[in-house]
């Protein structure tokens, strides 16, 4: 063996010794890739997103509402995550998750279709039509959020960016980047425009089925060849870390990955990089041991319940007509919704 040879197969093995030793460190491999994820963006175009906006004589400066510098590179590019944009559906016999799958529950008309976060985890975004109604069902595993929306003739993909670690999803018929913990749009055309959102709720498949025993369910016949049995995020989800930098979390008295269900109406206000607009939060550890709270909100009182058979909260008027709110990650409120 040449000295050229030796030499190249100590270096492969010094390398091979620093990425098992940071693997070690990390955790574990998943973790790892996690904690390292934002290094992709090296091998990907990050400019497309508002490259695209340019191109139709937008400048994205100019048509904004946050400091464009909080917009972060996540790692893949424009629909480098892959939207399911012809989603297939199995039953209760047929699917292959188990009872205790986290799944994004959506009735409409009276059709009920459950999306299981095992899928929800490696697409982020899926557009359906749900009794007769298009909508777009949107998830942020880095934030646990949850927005189902009216999508109406267009599709929504994943832009690839992050605003305070959460999703940013963009318009198929004109690139506007939409905050998904908002539903509001961020840069572009349709900057500030808040999308019409839907009820949703997050509980596990079997409670869901309990009460939809006909609910459909989203296939892995998705299309992608991903390991939809397997968590791609390590110990992400329980552990106290933020893969990216977040704001104001000086004011979170929650452990930051606490689930929490919060609603929102925003207001005609439109101040940079802030919400404007009724907010409320409700940790889901006390509506379990509260049962039931009554708050006021944008001017009028709503009701938060703890669902026992859904082990979920859900938020309603007064009379029971429920509220569009999402599930989060506790350290997503104080990012969004304070000042």
């Amino acid at each position: 063996m040449n000295r050229a040879i030796k030499i190249t197969l100590s270096s492969i093995s010094l390398v091979a010794l620093l990425i098992g030793t940071l693997v070690l460190e990390a955790g574990g491999w998943e973790d790892f890739k996690l904690q390292y994820f934002s290094l992709t963006k090296h091998f990907h175009d990050q400019s497309q997103e508002l490259d695209d906006l340019r191109k139709q004589n937008i400048d994205p400066a100019k048509n904004t509402r946050i400091d464009l510098t909080q917009l972060l590179d996540g790692g893949p590019p424009k629909d480098g995550i892959p939207s399911v944009d012809n989603p297939r559906f199995d039953t209760a016999e047929t699917t292959p998750f188990e009872q205790d799958e986290f799944v994004i529950g959506v009735v409409v008309n009276g059709e009920a279709k459950a999306y299981p976060y095992g899928i929800m985890n490696w697409h982020e975004i899926v557009n359906d039509t749900v009794g007769g109604t298009n909508l777009t069902v949107s998830y942020c595993p880095l934030c646990d959020t949850i927005v189902v929306f009216d999508r109406g003739n267009t599709t929504y993909g994943v832009s690839g960016k992050l605003y305070q670690s959460c999703l940013v999803m963009y318009d198929r018929a004109d690139d506007t980047l939409y905050a998904q913990p908002w539903a509001l749009g961020i840069v572009g055309a349709n900057v500030n425009r808040s999308l019409n959102r839907l009820p949703a709720m997050k509980t596990t498949l079997g409670d869901w089925l309990a009460e939809h025993p006909d609910s459909k369910i989203l296939s892995t016949d998705t299309g992608y060849s991903r390991d939809y049995m397997d968590y791609p995020y390590g110990s992400y989800y329980t552990n106290e870390e933020l893969v990216f930098p977040v704001r104001n979390q000086d004011e979170l008295t929650l452990h930051p990955k606490a689930i929490i269900s919060y609603v929102w109406k925003s207001d005609e206000q439109t101040p940079k990089n802030r919400f404007s607009g009724a907010n409320h939060q409700f940790p889901h550890q006390e509506l379990e041991r509260v049962g039931t709270q009554v708050v006021d909100f944008n001017n009028r009182q709503i009701r938060a319940r703890w669902d026992s058979e859904l082990e979920t909260v859900i938020v309603e008027e007064l009379d029971g007509t429920r509220i569009p709110s999402s599930t989060a990650f506790a350290f997503v409120y104080p990012a969004f919704f304070t000042e």
